[in-house]
């Protein structure tokens, strides 16, 4: 006896790829309808968290459901990024991006798990952090140029902390070595704070940090700031020269913050999760707010604008890394 099997033709198949699409509309039709999770990775108490629990609060009650942040620090962003990119895509995980974390690790890590342009999709670039150079009240240098008279006089020995292979924060110390010809050891600690922490004590000798991260220890005489390295001064720290100058030729590092979702996450979830950070970015108290932590909101961005800053920025700064050797592998 002949079986028979069901012929499929254009129209089923084209009715079937009709049912998908109805479904996935749907789904994103009755969306949130339960807990979103921000993945941060990076450590509690980062510059990076504190925006990120600034947005969380608003998307919180802008979407009516609750969003919570899981700080996934370690790596330089690496392990809560690759989380992120590995998270199912409904829409109810969003990872803060960083420049460090969808830029630098390309250039730092062979296989670092996953590729922000594949794997995510980018959904806003909310602002910029300012670093700050800092260093300990115990150390008798008080400019950046007195800081490289030290590293001249004892190349290659001189430490700065970071909170991680591949951060703004060690990137920042790459560009230093590169335009100033010096040679420095870069210390990587799990997370800012124990970094900051280092650079109190005297375990290192300097370090670049957000500067939400540092402000405290600065007004309390912890540390001193030396500069900062975006291309115009600090409204929270007016007093601080920026790297260029203090003499430092060429240094911008602006660290850039934003969200992303994992890769084929409805479009309509996309366009909505834009549609309310954009809003959030520009509200007054949440301006204000982020602007005393040093934190400076941009304009609001498409998603097509968020992955355009990824390809510009790696384009730039690739070439740097290969040039200077670093790597965390």
């Amino acid at each position: 006896m002949t079986s028979r099997r069901p012929i499929l033709t254009r129209r089923h198949a084209l009715a079937g790829t009709a049912l998908l699409l109805g479904t996935s509309t749907a789904r994103a039709a009755e969306w949130p309808e339960r807990t979103i999770r921000i993945i941060v990775p990076f450590a509690a108490g980062s510059g990076a968290d504190t925006v990120a629990r600034t947005y969380a609060e608003e998307l919180a009650k802008a979407l009516g459901q609750s969003v919570i942040v899981d700080n996934k620090g370690g790596a330089g962003g690496v392990m809560g990024t690759a989380e992120g990119a590995r998270a199912p895509a409904d829409g109810y995980t969003m990872v803060l991006t960083s420049q460090g974390a969808t830029v630098f690790n390309m250039g730092l890590y062979k296989a670092p798990g996953y590729d922000p342009l594949k794997d995510l999709a980018p959904v806003a670039t909310t602002g910029i952090l300012t670093n700050v150079m800092v260093v300990s009240t115990a150390n008798p240098a008080t400019t950046v140029a007195e800081v490289i008279a030290q590293i001249r006089a004892k190349p290659g020995e001189l430490t700065y902390g970071s909170s991680g292979v591949g951060s703004s924060l060690h990137m920042s110390g790459v560009i230093l070595e590169q335009r100033m010809g010096v040679k420095l050891q870069h210390v990587p600690y799990r997370g800012a704070p124990a970094a900051v922490l280092a650079v109190v004590n005297g375990e290192v000798t300097m370090g670049f940090f957000n500067a939400p991260t540092v402000l405290g220890q600065i007004k309390a005489g912890k540390l001193k700031a030396l500069a900062v390295t975006t291309k115009d001064r600090s409204v929270m720290l007016p007093d601080v020269p920026t790297m260029m100058e203090a003499g430092v030729p060429d240094y911008v590092v602006a660290t850039w913050l934003g969200f992303a979702v994992p890769a084929n996450t409805p479009r309509p979830i996309v366009t909505r999760l834009n549609a309310e950070i954009s809003r959030i970015g520009q509200m007054p108290q949440v301006k204000e707010k982020l602007l005393v932590q040093g934190f400076e909101v941009l304009p609001p961005s498409s998603p097509e604008a968020a992955r355009k800053l990824i390809e510009d920025d790696q384009k730039v700064w690739l070439p740097i890394i290969k040039a200077s050797g670093a790597t965390a592998e």
